[in-house]
């Protein structure tokens, strides 16, 4: 059998989720020099994944990516399945043996539980599904949060907490203007959040948020940033890590951080207060949450692999609203081998492997499902091209005849499956920004599959 990759055997891949890592995987594959035949599957009726559901309302520029991904979607040797879902619609088994390769790119969708007592306690929720929430994600359009309450504590030191944190505290007329889901919008616009706290048991150059997710706290009108002098003091091994590669953003952290701790308080301002070395250990109320207990935390051993472990010293605050931004996890994709600590999928450069380390051929992974959730938007696209190296680098071993995209319509079409194609897509964006003329946003999403599929054949 021919190598795959020539115009009579091209090289037929499936990519499993159209996000940043589906679709910077697609241009790589795209770019090869080889001919392909690339199909990409997304279980929901529309694309782009994190960019759509991730990226805070007020950060449109962040959400300009989709540009890039609509051109690589209009290369004719690619084609969208929208409202396809692998594990219901077809199983791992069919897909397959319908490709020479499959790329799995579902991201990472869950979230990681603190494990404390009263983390079941009505009014705790997943900073997650609170992002999905206000971003329209069909999952999460029906959950309901208690914006009725004075104090909210956001638990996480990443961007996703500090995004969490501003838009709970932005004010209505600002969010008027984004794409913010319109039953999020009347939410927040009743909300008599008063108080937030933003708590992380590392110190402030370990802190994984950007300065300019940061410096956008001291700028929201009506409130002010509070942090203690003494949370900046810095052990030595810190102090080293100011200078190390991976701490890139840590000293402009530190700069603006000071610039808080230096400001005199204002009475006349909402506080947001960043507490550092601090880690929940229970929530307790009844019958909803109301309060939290965090332990002091002391930092110790080497620059670069500092650890946290508790001092004994507590501290309890009020807490109405509990979010907690302490990491995303995967979920496990039916008949694949799955890592449940690391919560992706287990792989040796890009290639899936089962629990006994042996690689299954012709399957691959990336994004946030192969390396767990780290980078921004654009770390995908170097984990994509990584991924479709190795891929390529095993063409010789993929030469088995597979019928692709021809095989996958005949069996989503035997299975009477509904499939929106990047023209309905484009007809549901179409239909989008049409509802959000009217009220004067950028666009309006749907947020109900059937709604969005009725709007791909208006």
């Amino acid at each position: 059998m021919a190598i795959p990759g020539t115009e009579s055997h091209p090289l037929r891949v499936a990519i499993v989720g159209s996000g940043p890592g589906g679709f910077y995987a697609a241009e790589a594959l795209l770019e090869s020099g080889l001919q392909v035949e690339i199909d990409l599957i997304e279980r929901l009726p529309v694309p782009y994944g994190l960019v759509r559901f991730g990226v805070a309302p007020d950060h449109a520029k962040l959400k300009s990516v989709t540009a890039v991904f609509a051109r690589i979607a209009e290369d004719p040797r690619l084609r969208f399945f929208g409202n396809v879902e692998v594990g219901h619609d077809l199983s791992v088994q069919q897909l397959g043996a319908l490709y020479h390769a499959v790329v799995v790119a579902t991201g990472a969708a869950g979230d990681r539980r603190l494990g404390i007592a009263g983390e079941h306690l009505p009014g705790v929720h997943a900073a997650g599904d609170f992002v999905g929430w206000y971003n329209g994600r069909p999952e999460c359009a029906d959950l309901e949060f208690d914006l009725d309450q004075e104090v909210a504590v956001v638990i996480g030191q990443g961007n996703v907490a500090i995004d969490v944190c501003r838009i709970l505290a932005s004010p209505i007329d600002a969010l008027r203007r984004t794409d913010i889901a319109a039953h999020a919008l009347d939410a927040l616009a009743r909300s008599r959040v008063r108080e937030i706290h933003l708590v992380g048991r590392r110190g402030p150059v370990q802190a994984k948020f950007t300065p300019k997710e940061l410096r956008e706290l001291g700028a929201l009108p009506g409130w002010q940033p509070r942090v203690t002098p003494d949370a900046l003091q810095l052990n030595v091994a810190s102090q080293t890590e100011l200078t190390l590669p991976g701490f890139v953003h840590a000293a402009r952290n530190l700069d603006i951080l000071r610039g808080f701790a230096q400001s005199p308080a204002d009475d006349g301002r909402r506080p947001l207060h960043l507490h550092f070395h601090r880690a929940p250990v229970a929530l307790s109320g009844e019958p909803r949450v109301e309060r939290i207990e965090l332990e002091a935390q002391a930092l110790s051993g080497d620059a670069g692999a500092q650890s946290a472990t508790p001092t004994g010293e507590r501290l309890s605050l009020p807490a109405g609203l509990v979010l907690r931004s302490v990491g995303y996890r995967g979920t496990p994709l039916p008949g694949l081998p799955f890592d449940l600590v690391r919560g992706a999928l287990p792989h040796r450069d890009g290639r899936l492997v089962d629990t006994a380390g042996k690689v299954l051929c012709g399957w691959y992974a990336t994004g946030w499902i192969k390396r767990g959730p780290s980078g921004v938007i654009g770390t995908n696209r170097a984990d994509s091209v990584d991924t479709v190296a190795t891929l390529l680098a095993d063409v010789a071993a993929l030469d088995a005849v597979k019928a692709g995209r021809a095989g996958l319509c005949a069996l989503l079409a035997a299975g009477g499956q509904r499939v929106v194609d990047f023209t309905g897509w484009k007809v549901i964006e179409r239909a989008e920004i049409e509802r959000g003329r009217r009220d004067g946003k950028p666009a309006e999403k749907f947020v109900r599959i059937d709604d969005m599929l009725a709007a791909a054949t208006a």
